[in-house]
């Protein structure tokens, strides 16, 4: 969803910049234009960052052994890093 989000804020941003020729009193929309293609750009970079990070996994293994009757007992356990 957060590239989506980047994507649509750098396509709104350019057309601001470069597609619009409009004059708006007190408001700057090239500024604005600019703005959201920065702000677009660092959204899709982050959300390439978090979509690699989740893709993680953490696996453990442990060997005990049961103080009842000596048996040795494994335990395994998984988790997949979900942010």
């Amino acid at each position: 969803m957060s590239i989506g989000l980047g994507i649509f804020l750098l396509v709104v941003g350019a057309v601001l910049v470069w597609a619009l020729d409009l004059t708006v009193t007190g408001v700057n929309l090239q500024l604005i234009g600019y703005i959201l293609l920065a702000a677009g750009a660092l959204v899709v970079i982050l959300g390439l960052v978090l979509m690699t990070r989740r893709r993680s996994s953490v696996s453990t293994t442990r060997t005990i052994a049961d103080p009842a009757n000596g048996d040795q007992v494994t335990r395994r356990e998984s988790s997949i890093d979900d942010i």
